[in-house]
């Protein structure tokens, strides 16, 4: 049959994130009840509620803030998840918490992100917090950057008290680098420039947020990138003919492959070609990402889990040290004369490593460093060198999340300690 990889449907994940009481979980609340994405069960039981409690207006945060704790505390502690499409696109949203202390939370969440929305009260302007995560979302690799300048109706609504916030949010962007910003002036509460164009705002000529976030290129092309076929599993299978069949299965997480393609084995870097590809569906010509395909290879060679497939023409760097931009996770601190053993995942690999050397520690808020930190703790962010006890293959983050991104788990506790992004090999 002809090559035709499966489209991934014009899904735009993106986040939103902001200091406490910013307004994200009314934000998505309105977002999905304005776009028609609510259930009407759901739709009663927040009628229900807001009767118990004497209010005239539902609260549209319940859509979102799913948790008792969350509920009591006013404050999101989890990544919240939710999906609705309109006729031009769909989302997957996922509402971050806003509470310095949860930081590795908003990390998990962006770092599948296409975009992040970063909410702003209006009267507060632009806080630690907002450069927190405008900082975190860019180091990220979230590609579109918007600032939804919230409560607007608090200020009439005014130009002026807008520009005030916007302009120093613009020029950090700017010294961060970010290539795609864009800010909205919007009243969750109210609905004015979320879904629709707000009347009360006429000198704001851009477009609301629901239509901006459907305008968005997608982030991910990640079909044009090179090849990466991280390996999950090998499978040896009886052939018809009686002989000895080995399968490699996993999913193309960038690029496309085809039958008859010389692809080579990493990091050994052993030639091989691809003999054929198959799904459940059958046998296909080709495959892009994100499949999930079976294929076999043409000669017998050596292969297992946590291997890459690649082209030739475009392989990944492979090594055995690489400097590093991590989030610290755990609860307990690392000190740098520690000895601790960790194992590092990224993709399928995993390979026992160490934090060979805190380079930095970040200051988010200011961008300054702290140069080789004694302790870097919960949520700090620092530059690394790590070394492994083998060489494996990724790429720089930027480059490609899929074979840029890792975790480092602590081998004695089986404790996910800190995520990272791969930067440069080791000098």
């Amino acid at each position: 049959m002809p090559f035709d990889p499966q489209p991934d449907g014009g899904v735009l994940r993106f986040i939103t994130a902001g200091s406490v009481d910013d307004g994200k979980s009314t934000l998505i609340g309105r977002l999905l009840h304005d776009a028609g994405a609510v259930p009407k069960d759901q739709l009663a039981a927040l009628r229900r509620i807001a009767a118990r409690q004497g209010e005239s207006e539902i609260d549209l945060s319940l859509l979102t803030d799913g948790l008792i704790d969350e509920r009591e505390q006013g404050i999101t502690i989890d990544v919240a998840y939710r999906y609705f499409a309109t006729a031009r696109r769909q989302f997957i949203v996922a509402d971050t918490p806003g509470h310095e202390q949860y930081t590795r939370n908003m990390v998990t969440g962006a770092s599948t992100a296409d975009a992040a929305v970063i909410l702003v009260d209006v009267r507060k302007g632009m806080t630690a917090q907002t450069r927190r995560h405008l900082y975190l979302s860019h180091l990220l690799g979230v590609a579109h950057l918007v600032v939804a300048v919230n409560k607007m109706d608090l200020v009439g609504f005014a130009q002026s008290a807008y520009e005030a916030v916007a302009s120093p949010i613009a020029a950090f962007a700017a010294a961060l680098g970010a290539n795609s910003l864009h800010l909205v002036p919007l009243s969750a509460k109210h609905g004015d420039n979320v879904v629709r164009q707000s009347e009360r705002m006429p000198w704001h000529a851009g477009l609301p947020l629901l239509a901006l976030l459907e305008a968005l290129p997608s982030a991910a092309r990640i079909r044009e990138g090179a090849l990466r076929f991280p390996v999950q599993l090998v499978r040896r299978v009886a052939s018809a003919e009686g002989d000895q069949r080995r399968l490699v299965l996993g999913r193309v997480e960038s690029g496309r492959l085809s039958v008859g393609d010389e692809v080579m084995v990493m990091p050994a870097g052993t030639p091989t070609r691809i003999r054929s590809i198959v799904t459940y569906d059958g046998v296909l010509a080709g495959a892009a990402a994100p499949q999930a395909v079976t294929i076999e290879l043409a000669d017998p060679v050596d292969i297992r889990r946590g291997d890459l497939l690649v082209h030739a023409e475009s392989p990944p760097r492979v090594a055995r040290k690489f400097a590093a931009t991590i989030c610290w996770l755990a609860d307990e601190p690392h000190q740098s004369s520690s000895q601790r053993r960790y194992q590092l995942k990224t993709g399928t690999q995993m390979v026992p490593a160490r934090l060979e050397h805190i380079v930095e520690r970040i200051d988010v808020a200011t961008l300054s460093t702290v140069p080789a930190p004694e302790t870097i703790a919960r949520n700090d962010i620092a530059r690394a060198q790590i070394a492994l006890a083998s060489p494996i293959a990724f790429d720089a983050y930027r480059e490609n999340r899929a074979t840029g991104g890792f975790i480092l788990i602590d081998a004695q506790t089986q404790a996910t300690v800190a995520a990272g992004m791969i930067e440069l090999d080791a000098r």
